[in-house]
């Protein structure tokens, strides 16, 4: 696509469940860009001194949430950024409004049978050791979907290599940039 970076008035904010490849895509998204890769949760961990599987046992989805937000506050304050964000971000509504007001959402959308064989045999990921990884996935879906809805767009991904969603979003985000549509509103 070419995309210059003063075509891109805002940061991009990746959102999506665990193993969307949120991380993956926004690396290679960054550098077509032109624009820094930054991962919240990376930034995250950097902030609090401990991993997020420790944050959440120590002090709870709550303040891990409180801190997350935070960060990416800060984040989006700061020069524009592919910034890829934790799946339960999105979640909170006041960093939902932090994303639309200084950023431009895109929803990495992936099917359940994709989700459970990216994240198979990863123990980092604090809420898929809860139970049956496919069953908390499948429940993630049904909750967090029609909240990613509010993204500003949506980019299906597949299994293939990520230079296919890159060139996905690249394509949505050209659309989106000639002629924006707003999202639809979400509850919450």
């Amino acid at each position: 696509m070419g995309q210059e970076t003063e075509t891109i008035p805002r940061s991009i904010v990746l959102v999506g469940l665990m193993g969307a490849g949120k991380s993956c895509v926004g690396r290679r998204l960054a550098q077509r860009l032109g624009l820094p890769f930054i991962d919240a949760d990376t930034e995250i961990e950097a902030a609090a001194g401990c991993s997020i599987s420790e944050i959440f046992a120590r002090y709870g989805e709550g303040a891990f949430r409180d801190g997350e937000r935070k960060v990416v506050g800060r984040l989006l304050a700061g020069p524009r950024c592919v910034l890829a964000t934790g799946g339960g971000a999105f979640m909170d509504p006041e960093t939902r409004a932090l994303i639309a007001e200084k950023g431009i959402s895109v929803w990495i959308r992936a099917d359940l049978d994709l989700l459970v064989k990216r994240t198979a045999g990863r123990d980092h990921r604090p809420l898929l050791r809860q139970g049956d990884p496919r069953e908390i996935l499948g429940r993630l879906i049904a909750d967090r979907y029609p909240v990613y809805a509010a993204a500003d767009l949506a980019v299906d991904t597949a299994d293939r290599p990520p230079e296919f969603t890159v060139d996905r979003v690249l394509d949505a985000l050209a659309r989106h940039l000639r002629h924006p549509v707003p999202p639809p509103d979400v509850p919450g």
